[in-house]
């Protein structure tokens, strides 16, 4: 039975939350994205000039549970939770 405090209960963020369309340019760390593909990471970095090319960024995902990078288009269209 859980808590009734509320400690050791999953909790996965503010039910009110609303996705933003932007480039993946003007993603900051921080931000919580949604790639095209579905994928939903937390943005803990952004590796720029990714293998030396201009236009191409890596997010990265460095928390306790994930280790995650996906390499983005600087242009591409993704989805943003900011809080």
């Amino acid at each position: 039975m859980p808590d009734m405090d509320g400690i050791g209960t999953w909790q996965d963020g503010d039910m009110t939350e609303s996705w933003t369309t932007v480039t993946a340019a003007d993603v900051r760390a921080g931000d919580r994205v949604r790639l095209a593909s579905g994928v939903e990471m937390l943005v803990s970095r952004i590796e720029t000039r990714l293998l030396g090319r201009d236009g191409l960024i890596a997010f990265i995902e460095d928390t306790p549970a994930r280790w995650y990078k996906q390499p983005v288009s600087q242009a591409a269209e993704v989805e943003v939770a900011r809080g």
